[in-house]
């Protein structure tokens, strides 16, 4: 790289911010922080003498069945970047900044308050910053967003017999399955949230949820408000696995954007629906795997929409007592339009979390994408791990776009299409460390080795991305 990040004395949490599980050691009495803070349960913690310094404000009692539990998170990470954007130019030609040192930081507080066995209302307060960015874009929607709500809601609870109904009004943050689809995206330093109702009913294994939403972006200086035109709703069911056994999601997604042009469709109106599953579970005692896959039907303005994605992942442990060692291996494939104009198969990624599955660079999204990646991880000691990861990225479709990680165009096909269809490889290098309940550390750094399909359409300069961050939780 051509300049050295120095190191930033920052506050963030590494499981959190790449969207990951591993949550602080967690009992029916001292549950785990979870990326969403409301699906934590606090209500069968009971604060013991000599406790730890923030447990008095985890389950305050206000009466028989009521109580109140506060909570924060405040993030920070630096981040140092040559070639971004492969070097690009602006839309005009002229050369633009590629290179720069930026921190970016964030602070999320929460109020959670359970009034008897029929009622809990949240509030999340965010405010999300970053110092000058002078890369392409500036300090974009992502990076800072200056105090607002970022969830206030309220939940009505009922119990049918064996089952149970939540039903749930406001501003929501939420993410589904492995969050390839629909994600709070934790990475970003702005989250993604959505106005409107949603409901989760719990009938035997099953929990079953159902949306009617409005996605709320961000007005950097201004209170958000939701977007009429971009609607998220249906139902995404979830079977936990019993042991040795399968997990099972199934899930019907509708979105809805204005004015919408792909590939050389004229622009309209977009409606989709997603029908997707998912499954995961274990084989021969150290091997796990998963796989999701999705169908996307429905039209942009006269054009009609038929789009795919399929994902996989496998990993195994080897025997061994030293490092706890895990090998993966995994695919990602998104269909793109095979001519310009007319019918649309370009697939639509949603709301992802695509930093954690194609290069934490974020060169690519799951559009006209056919991806795969190995790597291994290892833990020098319970609190530390150390992951590698080698990715290859390669267009669907050489007549389609390649496409950034929001799902705009980062490079148009050029006429008659690209001559090869390899975007390039990237090396991630993630160390995570845990320093103590409260407080976890990460740092990373990220190769890019651009391919023949960018240089056909302009600057192909390789990207090197380094960062450092920790973040601080009660």
């Amino acid at each position: 790289m051509k300049r050295i990040a120095a190191p930033l004395s920052i506050l963030a949490c590494a499981p959190v911010a790449f969207g990951q599980a591993q949550p602080m050691p967690s009992t029916p009495e001292l549950p785990g922080y979870k990326l969403l803070r409301q699906d934590e349960d606090w209500s069968k913690f009971v604060e013991t003498p000599g406790g730890d310094t923030f447990d008095p404000l985890k389950h305050m009692k206000l009466g028989d069945a009521s109580w109140l539990s506060l909570g924060a998170r405040i993030e920070a990470r630096d981040e140092q970047w040559d070639g971004f954007g492969f070097g690009g130019r602006s839309p005009n030609g002229v050369p633009i900044k590629n290179s720069d040192n930026f921190a970016i930081s964030r602070m999320l507080a929460h109020g959670d308050l359970t009034v008897g066995e029929h009622l809990r209302a949240y509030i999340e307060l965010m405010t999300a910053q970053c110092t000058d960015r002078d890369l392409q874009g500036g300090r974009r929607i992502t990076d800072m967003d200056t105090f607002e709500f970022q969830q206030a809601w309220f939940d009505l609870k009922a119990k049918l017999g064996d089952d149970k109904l939540r039903l749930r009004t406001g501003r929501q943050s939420f993410g589904f399955g492995n969050q390839r689809l629909v994600s709070s995206l934790p990475w970003a330093n702005t989250l993604n949230r959505w106005d409107g109702f949603t409901g989760l009913w719990n009938h035997g294994g099953w929990a079953v949820n159902g949306l009617l939403t409005w996605y709320v972006p961000v007005d950097k200086t201004e209170p958000n408000e939701r977007d009429d035109d971009r609607s998220l709703y249906g139902v995404y069911a979830t079977r936990a696995p019993q042991p040795g056994g399968t997990g099972l999601d199934l899930y019907v997604l509708g979105t809805t954007r204005a004015n919408v042009a792909i590939n050389g469709t004229a622009p309209g109106d977009e409606r989709r629906h997603t029908l997707g599953t998912r499954s995961w579970g274990t084989f021969a005692e150290r091997g796990d795997w998963e796989v999701e896959g999705g169908w996307q039907v429905g039209e942009i303005g006269d054009a009609d929409v038929n789009a795919w994605f399929l994902s996989g992942v496998a990993g195994w442990k080897p025997d061994t007592e030293s490092l706890s060692p895990r090998i993966f291996a995994g695919l990602d494939l998104a269909s793109g339009d095979r001519k310009p104009g007319g019918d649309v198969e370009t697939f639509y990624q949603l709301y992802p979390l695509g930093h954690l599955y194609l290069g934490y660079a974020d060169t690519v999204s799951r559009q006209n994408i056919a991806a795969a990646h190995v790597g291994a991880s290892i833990k020098p000691s319970p609190a530390t791990t150390v992951t590698l990861t080698l990715h290859t990225l390669n267009l669907m479709s050489d007549q389609d776009a390649i496409y950034q990680l929001n799902g705009t165009v980062s490079r148009s096909a050029p006429a008659g299409g690209f001559d090869s269809t390899h975007i390039g490889e990237e090396l991630d290098l993630l160390v995570q460390h845990r320093l103590y309940r409260h407080l976890d550390l990460y740092g990373g750094y990220s190769h890019v080795f651009t391919g023949s399909a960018v240089a056909e359409t302009g600057e192909a300069d390789d990207i090197d991305f380094l960062y450092l961050g920790m973040i601080f939780t009660f």
